[in-house]
């Protein structure tokens, strides 16, 4: 057993249940809301997060990890609200995402750079943890890092180095964005464990995007767990090919190795509600429970096989 830090505060990993390791409750720039969601009003949107999430506890799950961190909108004051209206176990996020160079704030400080300092990233992320972000008072309980198909660029390799360092310090598990197609996961994969991190403490990312069972394979056989973590995005992958890519990996005897999640929101600013609806109509929250876990047991899954891809493998991954 471990602690697991969540917004409302400290639970044992025991306590954890289904969990779904990868879900964002708000995707939300401050500077885009304040000057172009000219509609937008704060409560409505905090009101129908509460009521999403409050569908998810009800079909089943009781804990989400989201991801959120800088570079995409993290507002923990917001999360407060929500996770104070809700019974469900959500965990923050540290980190940095971003698919080529480090904001301008990091650009001219750290080691061996106009501001000669020690890395003020993993500082920053060490910090979150063991502190609070911000005044909040809420503890990040995962770090989070992206390595897209422009690969490992000098910004994206220092993040990840950092990220590294921040879990070497704390013992905070990780989760990377990464892009199956080119394989950055097993890029990712390097780097980390150049920095000392313990692999099986980390999640690549977006597995579920490709059908490549050997490249999975190679994924898992590291150590790590597989993301397979955008069910309801069917134009990346369709469901019926995600479904048949974890029925290999368990007759393959990878069951320990999968976690599941959506990669969903309660909002997102990148579309219009109903252009997203459009696009991917399956994209919610309830789509796991729904529509995934009975698709799995069809083909073959135990209940047993279940219970282990929703609750031991996430809880293995904080312990």
């Amino acid at each position: 057993m471990a602690s697991v830090q969540t917004v409302t505060g400290t639970i044992d990993s025991s306590e954890l249940g289904h969990t779904l390791v990868h879900e964002h409750v708000f995707v939300l720039n401050t500077e885009y809301r304040e000057n172009y969601l000219t509609d937008w009003d704060e409560q409505v949107r905090i009101d129908d997060a509460v009521e999403k999430l409050t569908d998810l506890k009800a079909v089943g799950i009781d804990s989400i990890m989201d991801p959120t961190v800088m570079g995409l909108g993290r507002y923990i004051p917001r999360i407060q609200k929500i996770a104070a209206r809700v019974d469900l176990n959500i965990i923050v996020g540290t980190g940095l995402y971003t698919y080529n160079d480090v904001p301008h704030q990091f650009e001219h400080q750290g080691p061996g750079l106009l501001v000669d300092i020690p890395e003020p990233l993993t500082a920053m992320f060490v910090k979150d943890i063991t502190e609070g972000i911000a005044d909040t008072g809420v503890r990040a309980g995962l770090l989070k890092c992206a390595i897209e198909h422009q690969g490992l660029t000098p910004g994206v390799e220092r993040v990840m180095r950092a990220v590294g360092q921040a879990h070497v310090q704390t013992g905070t598990p990780i989760t990377v964005h990464t892009n199956p197609a080119t394989e950055s996961g097993l890029v990712a994969q390097k780097v980390l464990k150049e920095e000392g991190v313990d692999l099986s403490k980390v999640i690549i990312g977006h597995s579920g995007d490709t059908n490549d069972v050997d490249y999975l394979c190679k994924v898992a056989d590291a150590g790590s767990l597989l993301g397979m973590d955008r069910f309801g995005l069917d134009l990346f992958n369709p469901l019926e090919e995600r479904i048949g890519t974890i029925v290999e990996l368990v007759r393959r005897g990878y069951v320990e190795s999968i976690t599941l999640a959506h990669d969903a929101n309660c909002f997102i600013d990148y579309f219009s509600p109903e252009a997203k609806h459009e696009a991917a109509p399956n994209w919610h929250f309830r789509h796991i429970s729904e529509d995934v876990i009975p698709a799995l047991l069809k083909e073959g899954l135990t209940e047993a096989d279940i219970e282990t891809i929703l609750v031991a493998n996430p809880r293995r991954h904080f312990e």
